[in-house]
């Protein structure tokens, strides 16, 4: 129930969401005045949703900044969420979607002697309840097939959100690894509501941001500022986790 509230919500908040019922009304209404009126706010809304600077400012402001290779010390596990792979026929590999750097600089920090091993969690149940193959489990075959060693893949393949992730995590690492040291590998956006989590449960993770929407302001050029379709799915991306953010905070998961 808590996932499908906070999906309903999510979308009701998304300025696609917004930007369409307003469409709508100025369809709907016979008031001319009114349908004008309307029609200068969508040109607005559309002005400003679709600004790729003041969106990748925001979000700037929102990831957490990448930490140079050179100044992570060596931690026993790294724990790696999932939410990166698509299920795909024919079901022969492992498919990726946004957000496959976790997994690749997870593969990189074992590479490096940076992590003894690599724990992946995350289950793949969708919203009727229907379970597939794991994320976790599809990740572990990709490690496998880059030559990671089974003996140092560990995953946990139940969790749905990440509330979950740091539960169940957390509860294999204190039983098998009590006196381990963990760094925390996802996406720069999901970062603080993900460390918030582990940290509440009582699991000290090192953060870890792997993923990034945003360019540095040293990158932007012209283009930042010419209206872009990619700048309302960046508005659903941190729209949706500020108010997951948010929400862990209200329920006390933060």
């Amino acid at each position: 129930m808590f996932f499908i509230i906070s999906k309903t919500i999510s979308t009701l908040l998304m300025p696609i969401f917004w930007l369409l019922a307003l469409l709508i009304f100025a369809i709907w209404t016979k008031n001319e005045r009114k349908r004008k009126n309307v029609i200068k706010i969508i040109f607005i809304f559309l002005l400003f949703f679709t600004n790729p600077f003041i969106i990748n400012s925001l979000l700037l402001f929102w990831e957490i900044p990448p930490t140079p290779l050179k100044d992570i010390k060596k931690h026993d596990i790294g724990i790696v969420l999932t939410g990166i792979t698509r299920f795909k026929k024919p079901n022969d590999r492992t498919y990726f979607d946004t957000g496959a750097d976790r997994i690749y600089h997870a593969l990189l920090l074992y590479k490096s002697k940076k992590i003894d091993k690599i724990l992946i969690t995350g289950g793949n149940i969708d919203i009727f309840g229907k379970i597939k193959k794991s994320e976790a489990e599809r990740l572990k075959e990709f490690l496998l097939d880059a030559g990671v060693p089974q003996t140092d893949i560990i995953i946990e393949t139940q969790a749905r959100n990440t509330r979950e992730n740091a539960k169940n995590t957390a509860e294999i690492i204190q039983k098998k690894y009590p006196k381990a040291s963990c760094i925390l590998i996802t996406s720069a956006f999901h970062l603080r509501r993900s460390q918030g989590c582990f940290e509440k449960i009582g699991l000290k993770v090192t953060p870890f941001s792997a993923g990034f929407y945003t360019k540095d302001f040293s990158e932007m050029d012209f283009y930042s500022i010419v209206p872009s379709e990619k700048s309302l799915f960046l508005w659903y991306v941190l729209t949706h986790e500020v108010l997951g953010f948010l929400t862990y905070w209200a329920v006390g998961y933060l």
